[in-house]
């Protein structure tokens, strides 16, 4: 079977209730593998399935639902990350932080108070060397890591 469109995410307003009941199939994708427009892979069930979405479509997300049918649908579901999470105290410390790990072109995603980015044992020890607080942790990351894109 091969993937060309996604159906839908299980986590939009009502969506799970209207698969209520169905048997499901999950394909646990690593975050990075998200933002894949064409590759191959297995359910949890051992079902193959090709995808190859067109260039304009959104980056996969955890939920999402890949094929469906009156018994079953097949769904996406991100495997969680190795991160460092990073909680500044301050406005000071976190544009340091910010700005010594963009020096590093660090891929990071911000969430309300705290910067995350994968773990990396370079980073760890800045922190640890500049008493900036962070955790480590498995983290589902719903959004893949990628650099920005620009030009010159």
């Amino acid at each position: 079977m091969i993937v060309t469109e996604i159906l839908g995410n299980l986590y939009d307003d009502g969506a799970a209730l209207a698969y209520d009941g169905l048997h499901r199939e999950r394909v646990v994708l690593p975050s990075a593998d998200l933002a894949k427009r064409i590759q191959r892979v297995q359910t949890d069930h051992g079902t193959e399935l090709g995808i190859r979405l067109p260039v304009a479509a959104p980056d996969l997300r955890d939920g999402d639902i890949l094929a469906a049918d009156a018994r079953s649908l097949i769904v996406v579901s991100v495997q969680a990350t190795d991160v460092l999470v990073i909680a500044p105290r301050t406005i000071g410390e976190a544009l340091f932080t910010a700005h010594s790990l963009g020096n590093r072109h660090l891929q990071a995603q911000f969430f309300e108070d705290v910067m995350v980015c994968q773990f990396d044992h370079t980073v760890r020890d800045f922190l640890d060397r500049h008493g900036v607080p962070y955790s480590r942790e498995e983290r589902v990351m719903e959004v893949p890591f990628r650099h920005a894109e620009h030009s010159h």
